[in-house]
C-alpha cells in the first residue's frame, strides 16, 4: 500500500511525536515537500507533508496560524512537520491549536532527522508501492491469460473480478449480457444495458465510468475490439477506485478480449465464405451437398423448417425499383461496404451491419444456429421458423417503423432507418430457392409500399388490391381508359360507370342495368361503343380482367 502518515510515525529511523490529527493519520502521502514561503498553497497539487521550520512564520501568533492552517488543509495538503531545534525549541501552541482546530495531522520532526531522511522515506514507500503494482500486475497478467487459454471468457472473468475484489461482466455487440463473475452480478449487470448501448455508439476504443457515492458500486465500462463500432464491452465493478495493480489487471483483460474478438472476426470471416457457398448449393437445388459442406457448423437449421429473409439498404432498393424481381445470388464482394459493415468490420451505422449483429446476438443468446450471407448490396439470412433470430428482425422492423411515425411525414430518416426486407414463409432445405423467391417478392412491396419489412404470408393472406398502388399500373391504367374517360366528358353518356356496373356483375345485363337504372338495351349500347372505341372485345377475359383492374386502380387515387 501507499506510504501513510502512521507508517512515517512508525518508521523507526525518523523518531517523528505526533502533536495533533492522530485520528488521521491513515491518508495516503503523495509526496514530502520542504517550503519556507508564507504560503506555499500555489506550489501545492494536494496529498502532500509538508516540512517547515518557520523560518518566515511567527508561529506563535494564533491568528496567523489559524490562517495559515486553514489554507494548507483548503489547498489537500494531508500532514504538516514541524522541525524544533532550528527556529523554536518546540512547536508552538499556536500551531498546535489552529492543527488541532483544522484537523490537520501536526508532527514534531526532532532536530537529529533531517528533512532528507523523511523524503527518501517517502520516496522509497512510494517506489515500493509502484514496484509492488506491477509485480501484481505481472502476475495478474500471467493469471488472466491462463484462465483465458484453459477456460475461455468465463474463466477470464472470474480471475478479473478476483483481482479487483469485485465484479465483472462481458456484453456483446447488441448490449446483452453473456458472462457475468461471479453469478450473483448478473442483475447489476443488466441494469447496465443503456450504458452500454451508449458507449457501443462512441469510436473505439472508448471507456465511461457510471455510479457513485448512492449506488451500489463504483462501475467503469470499456469498449472491446480494434474496429471503429466495439463488438463487445466489458463492466467492472468495484467498492472504490481502481489501484495500480488493478489496473494493470484490467487493461490485461481489455487485451486479451480484444485478441479473443478479433480471432472471433477472422473465423466469423471464414465462417461466412462456408456459409455462402452453403446459400448457393440451397438455391441450387443441393440440399444434400450443402449439408455436407456444412457440417455440424449449423446444427439442424438444414434439416428444420427455416424462414428466409432479404435485407437491402433503401439506396439499393431504389435502384432495383425497376428490376424483374427474378431471384438471383450474386456472388459475395469483399470490397462493398455494406459486405464489409455485416462482416463486422467499421460500419457505423449501416443498417445492415446492425441487422446483421441483431439477429446474430438474438441467436446466440438463444443457442440457435443461423446463417448470415452478405450478397452484394444485400443481406441474407436463413434462420429457424419461430427462432428468436425472426423474431429479433421483427422487432428492429417494428422499432425503425415505429421511428418512422415519431418523426412524421416531413423528417428525413436517419441512416439506421434506410432499411427494407423481406421475409419468406416457412419451408424446407428442398423449397429454399422458392424462400428466396418469397423474401425478394416481399421485398419488393416493401420497397412499393414503403414499409421496413413485409412478410411473403401477408401477401397470400391480404388483398391484391393494395399492390395496384403503383405509378407504373396507375400509369397503364390511365392510358388504357383514358378515351373513355374523354367519351364522356363531352356528356355523349356514361360509359366509365356503365362498363364498371356491367363487369361488377360478371355481364349480366338485367343486373348491370338495374344498378345503373337503364334499360338492358340502353347497356349493350354502350358496351358495343366501349367495344369501338377501346378496339377491344369483351368476350375475351383477358380483356374484361385488364379493364376491371384498370378501374380498380384508378378507384385508388
Amino acid at each position: 500500500m501507499p506510504p501513510t502518515l502512521a507508517s512515517l510515525v512508525h518508521h523507526s529511523a525518523l523518531k517523528l511525536t505526533v502533536r495533533a490529527g492522530e485520528d488521521r493519520l491513515d491518508v495516503p502521502v503523495r509526496w514530502a515537500h520542504v517550503s519556507e514561503l508564507a504560503d506555499p498553497v500555489p506550489y501545492m497539487e494536494g496529498g502532500e507533508l509538508l516540512l517547515i521550520t518557520a523560518l518566515k512564520l511567527d508561529a506563535e501568533d494564533p491568528e496567523a496560524m489559524r490562517r495559515y492552517v486553514k489554507r494548507l488543509v483548503g489547498a489537500g495538503v494531508v500532514g504538516l512537520g514541524f522541525a524544533i531545534g532550528v527556529n523554536y525549541d518546540e512547536v508552538p501552541k499556536a500551531l498546535v491549536d489552529a492543527a488541532e482546530e483544522e484537523g490537520l495531522p501536526l508532527l514534531e520532526v526532532p532536530r537529529r532527522t533531517p528533512f532528507l531522511a523523511i523524503s527518501k522515506a517517502v520516496s522509497a514507500a512510494i517506489a515500493a508501492e509502484q514496484y509492488r503494482a506491477v509485480t501484481a500486475g505481472f502476475a495478474a497478467q500471467r493469471e488472466l491469460t491462463k484462465q483465458a487459454l484453459n477456460a475461455g471468457p468465463e474463466g477470464l472473468l472470474a480471475a478479473l473480478a478476483a483481482q479487483v475484489d469485485g465484479w465483472a461482466a462481458l456484453y456483446d455487440a447488441s448490449g446483452a449480457v453473456v458472462a457475468t463473475a461471479p453469478e450473483w452480478a448478473g442483475r447489476r449487470a443488466a441494469r447496465l444495458t443503456a450504458d452500454v448501448e451508449r458507449l457501443r455508439d462512441r469510436p473505439a476504443p472508448a471507456s465511461a465510468v457510471v455510479g457513485g457515492p448512492e449506488t451500489e458500486d463504483r462501475v467503469e465500462l470499456h469498449s472491446i475490439g480494434t474496429s471503429r463500432r466495439p463488438r463487445a464491452a466489458l463492466a467492472v465493478g468495484t467498492a472504490a477506485p481502481l489501484g495500480t495493480a488493478e489496473r494493470y489487471a484490467v487493461h490485461s483483460a481489455i487485451a486479451l478480449l480484444t485478441l479473443t474478438t478479433e480471432r472471433s472476426r477472422s473465423l466469423h470471416a471464414a465462417e461466412q465464405r462456408i456459409g455462402a457457398a452453403v446459400l448457393r448449393m440451397l438455391l441450387a437445388g443441393q440440399p444434400d451437398h450443402a449439408r455436407a459442406v456444412a457440417g455440424d457448423l449449423y446444427g439442424g437449421l438444414l434439416d428444420a423448417p427455416f424462414r428466409m429473409i432479404v435485407a437491402e439498404s433503401a439506396s439499393a432498393s431504389a435502384a432495383r425499383a425497376h428490376a424483374d424481381g427474378h431471384a438471383r445470388l450474386q456472388p459475395a464482394k469483399p470490397a462493398s461496404a455494406a459486405a464489409t459493415a455485416a462482416a463486422g468490420g467499421s460500419g457505423g451505422g449501416d443498417p445492415l451491419a446492425v441487422l446483421a449483429e441483431t439477429v446474430e446476438a438474438a441467436a446466440a443468446r438463444s443457442g440457435e444456429a443461423v446463417l448470415v450471407v452478405p450478397e452484394g448490396e444485400r443481406l441474407v439470412v436463413l434462420a429457424g421458423d419461430g427462432s428468436a433470430a425472426v423474431a429479433a428482425c421483427g422487432e428492429y422492423a417494428a422499432g425503425l417503423e415505429a421511428g418512422r411515425a415519431a418523426a412524421g411525414p416531413e423528417q428525413p430518416a436517419g441512416d439506421q432507418d434506410e432499411l427494407v426486407v423481406g421475409l419468406s414463409a416457412p419451408v424446407g432445405p428442398i423449397a429454399a430457392a422458392a424462400a428466396y423467391k418469397q423474401a425478394e417478392q416481399a421485398l419488393s412491396v416493401a420497397r412499393r409500399r414503403g414499409r421496413v419489412l413485409v412478410e411473403h404470408e401477408q401477401l397470400a393472406s391480404g388483398s391484391v388490391l393494395p399492390l395496384l398502388a403503383d405509378d407504373a399500373v396507375r400509369a397503364f391504367a390511365d392510358g388504357l381508359l383514358r378515351a373513355l374517360y374523354e367519351h364522356d366528358a363531352t356528356g355523349r353518356g356514361d360509359l366509365v360507370a356503365s362498363l364498371r356496373a356491367w363487369l361488377s356483375r360478371h355481364g349480366q345485363w338485367d343486373a348491370a342495368a338495374a344498378d345503373l337504372g337503364v334499360h338492358r338495351h340502353t347497356l349493350r349500347y354502350r358496351m358495343r361503343r366501349v367495344e369501338e372505341i377501346l378496339g377491344r372485345s369483351l368476350d375475351d377475359p383477358d380483356v374484361r380482367m385488364e379493364l376491371w383492374l384498370a378501374l380498380k386502380a384508378t378507384s385508388t387515387e
